[in-house]
């Protein structure tokens, strides 16, 4: 195991080389340039090229921009190398500021879809499954479909018009409590873009699952633990979704990272100041150190994800082996 790992990690560096060198080319061509906005932004009414050009290379040369992109691209890996993100162009502080800051948002609102996913998608698919072509599975299977036919970002709009208009609760879209600090704003907050995103990710689980322990359930030993007279829960439970949730694992995995990383539409519509709408806002301002250091974080954080879930096969199915 241990052998193992270790190897999964030394691959896993030129993964992140790899993503910290498109990352860093694919910034450097992004249209726009900070440096003329805010120079625009702060001399709105300047019209003397020639001074607004001075103004530009002074910043350019400030922010280190004025040297060649090749050069750029060797300090920004040296600097990494050290740990070191780089400073942002707005902010003037370190570029995983912002992500420091964001990340507790994020995570509880990809923790609470995660825990929504798992509480609809695994029971659902496991009913579908055990009652198979009867009135139960049809109305669950259509269900799944609908929600992944209709966009989530809809859903939640029309979730929080309608919790506005009929005056449900009060939506804390200005403060923006997290779950410790007021439990019972923040739920008011989280709860319809985590139900609306946990059923968005768990709707694909429900009929990954049901397929798997149709399978699974058709196995030579599902009959024989039948023939030994076990009880159903016992067979369902024990002995089929233990197999079945292999491949569900890689999806609800990969689901987890995706939220985490990428609930830039759930943040911007609630306000919620997560590392998605942080991200966001950074490349409207081309702020390209903090973009740099938001994807390469997220890509390392997918990564060490997909090693977990690799280990995760072991404990659910004994037979697979780490070599």
């Amino acid at each position: 195991m241990r052998t193992y790992i270790l190897r999964r990690v030394v691959v896993n560096i030129p993964v992140i080389w790899l993503v910290a060198t498109l990352v860093f080319f694919a910034t450097s061509v992004l249209p726009g340039d900070f440096v003329a906005q805010r120079i625009a932004a702060q001399d709105p009414t300047s019209t003397d090229p020639a001074l607004r050009q001075a103004q530009i290379d002074a910043v350019r040369k400030d922010l280190g921009l004025d040297k060649p992109v090749v050069q750029r691209y060797f300090i920004y890996l040296g600097n990494l190398l050290r740990g070191d993100f780089g400073i942002s162009y707005q902010t003037r502080e370190s570029a995983l500021q912002g992500m420091k800051e964001g990340l507790p948002y994020s995570l509880q609102l990809a923790l609470m879809s995660l825990v929504i996913s798992i509480l609809t998608s695994i029971p659902i698919g496991i009913i579908s499954a055990i009652r198979q072509d009867s009135l139960i599975d049809y109305v669950l299977r259509v269900f799944a479909i609908l929600v992944l036919a209709m966009p989530n970002f809809w859903i939640a709009t029309m979730a929080l018009l309608y919790v506005v208009r009929w005056n449900l609760w009060e939506v804390p879209i200005s403060s923006a409590p997290l779950l410790w600090e007021d439990p019972g704003a923040s739920m008011r907050l989280f709860i319809i873009p985590a139900v609306v995103g946990g059923l968005a990710s768990g709707a694909g689980v429900m009929r990954l699952l049901r397929s798997q322990m149709l399978e699974v359930l058709r196995q030579d030993y599902i009959r024989t633990a039948w023939a030994k007279g076990l009880r159903e829960r016992v067979i369902i439970i024990r002995h089929a979704l233990k197999n079945a949730l292999v491949p569900v694992v890689t999806v609800l995995g990969l689901s987890f990272a995706g939220l985490l990383s990428g609930n830039v539409v759930f943040e911007d519509l609630f306000a919620i100041p997560g590392v998605g709408r942080r991200i966001l806002a950074a490349i409207v301002a081309r702020d390209v150190p903090v973009v740099q250091a938001f994807v390469l974080v997220i890509a390392t954080f997918i990564v060490f994800v997909n090693l977990a879930i690799d280990l995760l096969y072991g404990v659910l199915d004994p037979r697979i082996r780490y070599s």
